[in-house]
């Protein structure tokens, strides 16, 4: 949330766009002319709007929050709402075998397809432009490239994640050349389109920014390094992961040294300022969509799409009581005598939280009864605020939220926006993708310490979680990891077990189980369990080699006449 910065600059750089002239010289707002997009200033204009078009999503088809498809997917969090006719395209989802690519319903991946080559369309559109002008008039000319080819791989990258086929052309194809393009690429050769852009980023992008939100070269190197990361995980036409690439993992160590070697980022005192509009742009946010209130727009620049997942039953809220922790998180926060997780029997039984030892980030994840809500002690989070508890039981998620009394919130109807940034990529994650790129290169003494870098910040994350009477809400007790019996095996079970409770209802579960090619034994494990306590799950299966990934939209192949290949088993 702030005033100025790219973002809040957006509706200057929009009036170039949308000024109307009297009488017959009226121009419908929005269409441009070819003298609209000569000079440095209509261009720069074209720049920001690339940049706002990245967090121009909506409720019902996200692009950067990725609580349906990533956290709902996976074993943390149920659907929520008002049982599983609410939202069914998401009911779906979370049963895996109901997803087809003609689903009945407001929209989702229909919608989420179209807004991402939006997003890219606006970086193309951008790009062209720029490249018309000299650098004499525009000196700017290469950052500019550099930042609108990062923003298109972003888009793109998001794409991957979802769909995995996905056709990819640059600034210089023509419409007939889009209608053209398959989705049909090999993977590896998608990945190194993608790759690409990234590269160049970090050719002519600088360390620093001068304004915020703008990317830069330390930001292009942990994309590409995320990049090269699920790239290592070598994937056959059904998704089965084959095995991994050495050489690409040796590249994520190089692009992930080069961020940490800058001492530019650094991991936050307290995890919770990561979720916090008062502490964004800090130490630790590499890379993030900036959204801003009161900038002299009607609403502001605010994130909707997490407006669903607030409370229901809380007056100063009211909508819509999505995404609900499951038990299963809940229990992966429980830590052994020793401060450590409970691998292998953690999900035995439901975890008695008010003797259990936990983790303290299930205090910054999970709304429960009686704790403290957001950090705010007064008003604890009750069972009333719960939509449906017979079906989806007593947790909410709640780190994507804001307190009604933020200076960053905005109800609009029964709709909620804030102006806090959506984080693309922080310094936890730099940290973890060097210590799991060390780990399957056999170097897990070297992912030792930055994996206990992290425990070490989570366990000096209380300070905010206190109740009213300066006690604790829950029993913590976290320790760090040692060297004895720091194997390959147990070392790679920490890191995927700290990639969990650090990114919690955060939405990159389900990738980070793909990537590993364990989604299938993971999430039916799971679901044998977890439907037993919520009998809405009695059906749902996860099958291998097809659910990794979403089918590509019905509606785009008819669009195409063919010309898109479906995913497999769809």
């Amino acid at each position: 949330m702030k005033s100025k910065n790219i973002i809040s600059i957006l509706a200057a750089g929009l009036v170039l766009f949308s000024a109307c002239k009297k009488q017959l010289d009226y121009k419908p707002t929005g269409v441009l002319s070819q003298s609209d997009l000569t000079s440095p200033s209509a261009v720069e204009g074209l720049c920001t709007a690339a940049y706002a078009a990245i967090g121009n999503g909506d409720m019902i088809g996200p692009i950067y929050s990725m609580w349906a498809y990533g956290s709902i997917r996976s074993d943390d969090a149920y659907k929520g709402g008002g049982g599983t006719a609410d939202l069914d395209e998401v009911d779906k989802m979370e049963h895996y075998n109901l997803v087809n690519a003609a689903m009945n319903g407001i929209g989702f991946l229909p919608r989420t397809w179209k807004n991402l080559f939006k997003s890219i369309s606006r970086a193309n559109v951008a790009l062209r432009a720029v490249q018309t002008l000299d650098e004499t008039a525009f000196p700017q000319k290469q950052v500019r490239l550099g930042e609108l080819r990062f923003l298109r791989a972003h888009s793109y990258m998001t794409m991957k994640l979802l769909f995995k086929n996905i056709p990819i052309f640059d600034e210089t194809a023509t419409a007939e050349d889009i209608l053209a393009t398959s989705n049909d690429l090999p993977n590896d050769e998608s990945w190194e389109k993608i790759a690409a852009d990234f590269e160049f980023a970090i050719s002519v992008l600088p360390e620093t920014q001068p304004e915020l939100g703008r990317a830069n070269k330390l930001s292009a190197q942990a994309y590409l390094a995320k990049l090269r990361l699920y790239q290592a995980y070598q994937q056959d036409e059904t998704h089965h992961v084959t095995g991994i690439n050495a050489t690409l993992l040796q590249e994520v160590v190089t692009l992930t040294q080069a961020v940490i070697s800058s001492g530019k980022y650094s991991l936050s005192p307290d995890i919770a300022d990561n979720f916090l509009p008062e502490t964004e742009n800090g130490p630790e946010s590499v890379f993030a969509i900036q959204f801003s209130i009161n900038d002299g727009t009607t609403t502001g620049r605010l994130n909707f799409e997490d407006g669903l997942t607030y409370p229901h039953g809380a007056p100063q809220y009211g909508c819509c009581g999505f995404h609900a922790p499951s038990q299963n998180l809940v229990n992966a926060h429980t830590t052994s005598p020793q401060g450590l997780p409970n691998f292998a029997t953690f999900n035995n039984s439901i975890a008695n939280l008010s003797t259990a030892t936990v983790d303290p980030r299930l205090d910054h994840t999970v709304g429960i009864d009686g704790h403290p809500y957001k950090y705010d002690n007064t008003r604890p989070f009750s069972l009333s605020w719960i939509r449906d508890p017979g079906v989806y039981g007593n947790f909410h998620a709640m780190r994507s939220e804001q307190l009604a009394t933020s200076p960053s919130y905005s109800k609009q109807g029964p709709f909620i926006g804030t102006a806090k940034n959506v984080d693309i990529i922080r310094y936890d994650d730099v940290l973890l993708m060097q210590a799991e790129a060390y780990i399957e290169l056999g170097q897990q003494d070297l992912a030792l310490p930055l994996i206990n870098q992290i425990r070490t910040r989570a366990a000096a994350s209380t300070a905010r979680l206190k109740k009213a009477d300066g006690t604790d809400p829950s029993n913590y007790l976290i320790s760090n990891y040692t060297a004895a019996g720091w194997t390959q095996s147990y070392a790679r079970q920490a890191l995927q077990w700290e990639r969990r409770l650090e990114f919690a209802t955060e939405g990159s579960r389900f990738f980070d189980l793909v990537r590993w090619g364990i989604a299938a034994q993971t999430l039916n494990a799971y679901i044998s369990v977890e439907k037993n306590r919520r009998t809405f799950l009695s059906t749902a299966v996860f099958t291998a080699g097809r659910d990794e990934y979403f089918p590509i939209p019905q509606s785009e192949i008819t669009f195409t006449n063919g010309l898109y290949k479906q995913n497999p088993g769809y």
